[in-house]
């Protein structure tokens, strides 16, 4: 089963036509983390997760998956409605629904430049759809522990593997911090083990990248670590079994 996800995934990422992958430093960075109330399987998400990984955002994610007993509720106290996305950006003082709406305000506020052009065509929506079509998981919310605190995981939006584990932490409602790695050059897509030997291996490109090296000890997502238990983990199905043991009920 794990390799028709992998294949599903994979699929998934092929429909984005490339987004979700390159990233490039913000104008300015958010003092306080985002708020993003979403769940994985939602194409509409999908385009804001996109946005976060372009612009080298960090979030707190909180998964409303359907049936969901934890933050769906929050947001309709909070903003009179259960539609997802839904963000909160106390930065700004503002909370916004509609997928269009969060991307506007986040590439004009934090990349200080416009929604590129693909993000408003259709192609963005049917994309993302697409997507969501060869992957359908992380729509359902299972049964499942709550943490003190957030977890913190190590992500860009278009990996197979990455996906993988948010959907899980999805499932699961469990909160994370989202520290996004995009590829910050072209360079970054030629895998670490080929550029090597080539002394082909710049620092990393991005300070989150730079940040993941040093936790990490290698240019290696999704790597997560949970501050509940002290576990840090790379390898998408060594995190996925964490998360069923951990947290599953």
């Amino acid at each position: 089963m794990y390799a028709l996800d992998v294949a599903s995934s994979f699929a998934a990422s092929f429909a984005r036509l490339g987004t979700g992958v390159m990233t490039e430093a913000p104008a300015r960075r958010p003092a306080e983390h985002l708020r993003l109330y979403e769940f994985e399987g939602c194409p509409f998400c999908r385009r804001v997760r996109d946005a976060l990984t372009e612009l080298d955002l960090e979030a707190l994610i909180l998964p409303c998956p359907k049936g969901g007993q934890f933050y769906r509720q929050e947001v309709l106290e909070r903003g009179g409605k259960a539609q997802f996305p839904y963000l909160e950006d106390p930065n700004e003082d503002l909370s916004l629904y509609e997928s269009d709406a969060i991307l506007a305000h986040l590439y004009a506020t934090y990349g200080r430049r416009p929604v590129p052009l693909f993000r408003r065509t259709p192609l963005d929506t049917l994309s993302s759809a697409l997507a969501s079509a060869a992957r359908p998981a992380g729509f359902r919310a299972r049964a499942s522990k709550r943490p003190d605190e957030p977890l913190h995981l190590w992500s860009f939006e278009e990996s197979p593997f990455c996906r993988l584990v948010r959907e899980r932490l999805c499932e699961l409602e469990l909160p994370y911090v989202l520290h996004n790695v995009g590829r910050g050059r072209w360079v970054d897509n030629v895998p670490l083990q080929l550029r090597r030997p080539l002394r082909w291996a710049p620092e990393p490109s991005t300070p989150s990248r730079r940040e993941l090296e040093r936790r990490a000890g290698r240019l290696q997502v999704p790597y997560l670590e949970d501050p509940n238990t002290g576990t840090t983990l790379l390898e998408s199905r060594a995190i996925d079994a964490y998360l069923e043991s951990t947290y599953a009920l």
